[in-house]
């Protein structure tokens, strides 16, 4: 029976640095290979682990640069080299991002974003099942449309949070999971309504009783090390701060 597995991609923000990409992850089993936000710098540490032309998904949480640039850097990938996909690879997001990446892309000598993105866009409780991954979306509170997703495969259970403060949907996302991926951004927690705080982080993962909660998208004025201590302190299960390019077996 095939696996789960989650291998980050970038979990850096608000920019990428040297050896720090942006918000990008890979969901794997033996038959699929999703990735899941397109921070920038993801791309290229994407291209370690897979071939970009044997993507089953794109699936994007919402359109903040730090987690949709390197569609950009994808389409010109597929569109314009070897990696030409045989197919059209579906691509997940919020309203819009189809609009918003063409607008990008459009001169005289670049082809239409359909030549080798196939569009879907995302809403409330939107469910699809992906080469035997099944990937449930909620929206979750960003300030704008963005969202969560609940991804289970043989009986395993991953919840990312994408960005958000802490709302029902995430905690519903995160129910039961086995690993929590969860955002902390947030230094404040009197400024918790867009971003998660280390403490929010590991609320939600104690409300929902999962198995293990990974700290991402640390914000700057924190250490990712810092970040899960604090979340330690208030979810008592096995915490830590993901390691770019770091690959983690979920069973």
């Amino acid at each position: 029976m095939s696996s789960l597995s989650l291998t980050v991609l970038g979990a850096g923000t608000p920019y990428p640095r040297p050896d720090n990409a942006c918000s990008g992850y890979l969901l794997r089993t033996e038959e699929s290979a999703v990735w899941v936000d397109a921070g920038p710098g993801s791309f290229a540490n994407l291209q370690r682990h897979v071939s970009p032309d044997r993507l089953s998904a794109i699936w994007i949480s919402h359109l903040h640069a730090d987690h949709f640039a390197d569609l950009a850097a994808a389409y010109y990938a597929l569109a314009f080299s070897e990696l030409r996909p045989q197919r059209r690879i579906p691509v997940y997001g919020p309203i819009g991002w189809g609009g918003r990446l063409e607008a990008f892309l459009t001169n005289a000598h670049v082809a239409a974003m359909s030549a080798v993105f196939e569009e879907h866009e995302l809403h409330d409780g939107h469910d699809v099942d992906v080469d035997g991954i099944r990937l449930t979306s909620r929206a979750v509170h960003h300030g704008i449309p963005a969202f969560g997703v609940r991804a289970e495969h043989n009986g395993t259970v991953l919840a990312y949070s994408g960005d958000t403060g802490p709302c029902a949907a995430l905690d519903e996302l995160a129910h039961g999971a086995d690993v929590l991926l969860c955002e902390a951004d947030s230094d404040d927690e009197m400024d918790t309504a867009f971003h998660c705080t280390p403490e929010d982080a590991g609320e939600a993962a104690r409300k929902a009783g999962v198995r293990q909660l990974l700290l991402t998208h640390v914000g700057p004025a924190m250490t990712p090390d810092w970040a899960a201590q604090r979340a330690a302190k208030v979810y008592c299960g096995r915490t830590a701060a993901v390691a770019e390019n770091e690959t983690y077996e979920l069973r």
